[in-house]
Formats: structure tokens, C-alpha cells, sequence
């Protein structure tokens, strides 16, 4: 009965008598192989067909389909992690040398040398349209300096500790990209204020901004993308802690205020905010 298997099994693999291999003949085989052949290279067709009239519809400068948020998220520097807070201890030159080196890092595209190199000086407080005209593109599209002399005393340049050794330490503000976005109606200027949470109060302190009053300039939108304003420099808002509370943890939150921005509300509570907590230590 074995021996029966195996010589079935033989004769189904390959039958010499009809040339027939696993029950079909090449021409069988052929025919099979041929359709599966042509039926791949459909779909396959089919598919490059489809990307590219998609691709078609795309611009490589501005998204086809944007979700704009109604109000951009803001974030601090200097962030050596995830959990916001700032913390070090003035007698321990380590401990806030690190975001010393984190803002150097972070304002080195700001240099007043490379910005005159590579953007331009714009027409302060109205915006910097470079509309395309129909078809035309208007690419690449310039950018309006922002020079790290701008943030005075928060700049590294007058202090290269940003105040973190005598304890008045400097944070720098960014707003988020959005492509499109006119912060302020009707010429406002929109400005960042910062405030410390619930019980903080009293250990805040006396704070200075740059510039002045805390403002992002409206020069320096509308944004247009990556691509097409390569060059294109964030506006900052440097916040100088002068006289806050040592020795305790101070939570502190700064946001975003502009006549056409809403401040995140409940369900998104860092939606044009940015809470961190800031400790001043002076004993080991």
C-alpha cells in the first residue's frame, strides 16, 4: 500500500506518459503563469495610475488640505526634557551651565551675521504677503530677519549665562508654525504674558520681556511652509525672571494674547499656553 502512495505521488508530480507536471501541462501551466502575469501589471498600472493623479493635485510648497488648529501650541527653551521644569542650583555651575549651552545652541541661526545673509529687512508691524498670482508661483518666498540682539539681555551676547548664574534666568518663547496663520487682527500685535499658577503668586517676582511688551512682530507672517520659505526664522519672546522666589518650586504659565486667537480651553488646556515649573536652588 506504501509502495501504491509513493508511486501515485510520483506520478502526480510528473507523469511521463501525458507530460502532465502536479496534473497540468505546460501549455496549462503557461496559460496560468501568463494571466497572473498580465493580471499584477494591471493592478500594479493601476496603481501608478492613481498615485499619480493624486500626485497631481499636491503642491510642493503649500498643503492641498490643511486642518488648521484655531490656536498654535507655544513651547520653551531652554527643554532638556519632556517634563517642562527648569531646575538647578546656583552654587553648582554644572547644574545650569547645560541651559546655558541649550540656548547657545538654540539662537545660533539667529546671529545678526547670518540673518543679514540670508533674509530680509521688512517693513515692522504689517504683515509680509507674497500672495502667488494664478498660476505663477511666487516661490521661494523671503523671510524677515530676526536678530538675536533683539532679545537684549535674554540674547547671550551681554550675559553668555542668560542670568543663570546670579539667578535672574532667562526663558525663550516660540510660537508654532501654521501655515497661513495672521496672528492679530486690525494691526494688534499679538504679545505673550506670563503668570505664575495658583498659589504662586507671591514667588514670582518682577519680570522683563523681549522685546518689549512681549510681542511677536506681524512681520514675520503669514507663514508659508518649509519648502517654500526655506529660510524662514521664528520670532522669540524672552522672558527674564528678575527677583523670583528661591529655594521653591514656582509653576508658571505664559500665553498667547491676540483679538483672534482663543486661548485652549478645557479640552485643550496647552492650546496657546505653555505651563513649566522653574526652581531656584542656593543651598547644596
Amino acid at each position: 500500500m506504501a509502495n501504491g502512495d509513493k508511486g501515485g505521488w510520483k506520478e502526480f508530480m510528473w507523469n511521463p506518459r501525458t507530460r502532465e507536471f502536479m496534473g497540468r501541462t505546460a501549455s496549462s501551466w503557461g496559460l496560468i503563469l501568463l494571466f497572473y502575469l498580465v493580471f499584477y501589471i494591471f493592478l500594479a498600472g493601476l496603481f501608478a495610475l492613481t498615485m499619480y493623479i493624486m500626485l497631481q493635485t499636491l503642491d510642493d510648497h503649500k498643503p492641498t488640505w490643511q486642518d488648521r488648529l484655531a490656536t498654535p501650541g507655544m513651547v520653551i527653551r531652554p527643554n532638556t526634557d519632556e517634563t517642562f521644569e527648569i531646575v538647578y542650583n546656583i552654587q553648582n555651575t554644572e547644574s545650569w551651565d547645560m541651559y546655558a549651552q541649550a540656548l547657545d545652541k538654540f539662537l545660533a541661526p539667529y546671529n545678526d551675521s547670518l540673518q543679514a545673509q540670508k533674509n530680509h529687512e521688512c517693513t515692522p508691524d504689517q504683515y509680509f504677503l507674497q500672495e502667488d498670482s494664478g498660476d505663477v508661483k511666487n516661490n521661494p518666498k523671503r523671510s524677515c530677519q530676526f536678530n538675536r540682539t533683539i532679545l537684549e539681555e535674554c540674547s547671550g551676547l551681554e550675559d553668555r549665562y542668560y542670568g543663570y548664574r546670579e539667578g535672574k534666568p532667562c526663558i525663550i518663547i516660540k510660537m508654532n508654525r501654521v501655515i497661513g496663520m495672521l496672528p492679530g487682527k486690525h494691526g494688534q500685535t499679538p504679545s505673550v504674558t506670563c503668570a505664575a499658577k495658583r498659589d504662586d503668586s507671591d514667588k514670582l517676582g518682577e519680570l522683563v520681556y523681549y522685546p518689549p511688551n512681549g510681542t511677536f512682530n506681524l512681520m514675520y507672517y503669514p507663514y508659508y511652509g518649509k519648502k517654500a520659505q526655506v529660510n524662514y526664522s521664528q520670532p522669540l519672546v524672552a522672558v527674564k525672571f528678575l527677583n523670583i522666589t528661591v529655594n521653591q518650586e514656582v509653576n508658571i504659565e505664559c500665553k498667547i494674547n491676540a483679538n483672534n486667537i482663543p486661548i485652549g480651553g478645557e479640552r485643550d488646556k496647552f492650546a496657546g499656553r505653555v505651563s513649566f515649573k522653574l526652581r531656584i536652588n542656593t543651598i547644596n
